[in-house]
């Protein structure tokens, strides 16, 4: 059996005593040092070469984030975060994915965390997807934002955040429909967030489709995935809300612990209706369920998408809707996935037409898209 080094890192010597218990619990994992701010943390891992790392997020000297770049930048080591549940703690968490965390563990609230002992079994499950991610190959050296092609309109709204909310209002006057031919939906999990900055971010404005998103995560921290991917996108990016009506160059985002299923009234109007129905494959929001709701909308040109992620959540909902003939059916490569589970299995069952690196996903989709509208 393979014993895997793991260096904890936290500013509360309570808190880096109780994970380190935790993590020994389990006789695969050894931790081999443990640090209290950002800066030892990166020294650790260059002196001890962990294969894997848990990182605190507010510390002092240098906080998480800041740390977790470096580490990115100069020994590609898979770190999961230890986040907070405030909200502030949920925008920093989706800043450490997107940074290069491989996954997060929701850190209790409170100086004194004992409800801590209750993730144990989801802190082994995670640091063993960690150990065994392609982080070498899929963390460039300079962890950087993706490229964005920003238009005026979108431009000027950055460069003036006091008018952010009135740009915005004006580009999706212009720009928006409730009428449309063609739907999008991804679903992914596992390094999902670092994959979605790359594809929704390179979306282009005018976008002619809704685009639904399931992402496995918690409350809270859907609602600040969204708004991270809104500040960096072309399109506008949601959290969905029930009875929503599906509009174009949209992206909406399920909200942790709902499922989200799209249903048609007579009018033909297209909208989102949230469910509390029972996980499916221990998922809420579940892809299949997404896509699954899916299936009747012939009259719709579906193109649907699998990211990285562990499991097969989405596999049999793309082979259904390929099945139903759905105009596209990507799986992303394993050469870029984190955890190649959710592709992998889409491919292995033959749901997938296209298997393609993450940086060629939102080229497909938009040239798809274009080619059927002329």
């Amino acid at each position: 059996m393979a014993i895997y080094n793991i260096l904890v890192v936290d500013d509360s010597v309570f808190m880096r005593k109780i994970v380190s218990d935790l993590i020994s619990e389990n006789p695969q994992f050894k931790v081999i040092g443990t640090a209290k701010n950002g800066q030892e943390a990166i020294e650790q891992v260059k002196l001890l070469r962990p294969d894997a790392v848990t990182m605190d997020i507010e510390m002092p000297v240098m906080n998480g984030l800041d740390a977790l770049k470096h580490i990115m930048e100069e020994q590609p080591t898979p770190v999961i975060m230890l986040s907070s549940l405030t909200q502030e703690g949920a925008s920093e968490t989706i800043r450490a994915l997107e940074l290069g965390a491989v996954d997060f563990i929701r850190k209790p609230s409170g100086s004194i965390s004992l409800d801590l002992y209750k993730v144990k079994l989801l802190l082994h499950e995670k640091l063993l997807m960690a150990v065994r991610s392609k982080m070498s190959v899929n963390q460039p050296a300079s962890v950087q934002s993706p490229v964005v092609k920003v238009n005026p309109l979108s431009l000027r709204s950055k460069m003036m955040k006091d008018n952010l909310k009135q740009a915005d209002s004006v580009a999706q006057t212009i720009t928006t429909t409730t009428h449309f031919s063609h739907l999008v939906a991804i679903g992914t999990s596992t390094g999902g967030p670092r994959a979605l900055h790359q594809v929704i971010s390179n979306i282009p404005a005018g976008f002619p489709a809704p685009i639904l998103i399931v992402q496995h995560m918690p409350p809270n921290f859907t609602k600040s995935l969204a708004q991270r991917l809104n500040d960096i996108s072309q399109i506008r990016v949601v959290e969905a809300a029930d009875g929503e009506v599906l509009q174009t160059a949209t992206a909406y985002v399920a909200p942790g612990g709902w499922h989200m299923v799209i249903h048609k009234d007579p009018n033909r109007t297209y909208k989102i209706r949230l469910t509390k129905d029972e996980p499916v494959s221990g998922h809420r929001p579940s892809v299949d369920v997404m896509f699954e709701s899916l299936l009747n909308m012939n009259e719709l040109k579906r193109h649907v998408v699998l990211m990285t992620g562990m499991g097969s959540d989405g596999a049999k909902g793309m082979l259904s809707l390929k099945q139903s003939g759905a105009t596209t059916t990507i799986a992303e490569a394993e050469e870029t996935c984190v955890v190649y589970g959710m592709p992998r299995a889409a491919v292995e069952n033959q749901a997938a037409m296209h298997v393609l690196p993450q940086q060629e996903i939102a080229v497909r989709l938009s040239r798809c898209v274009q080619n059927e509208m002329n």
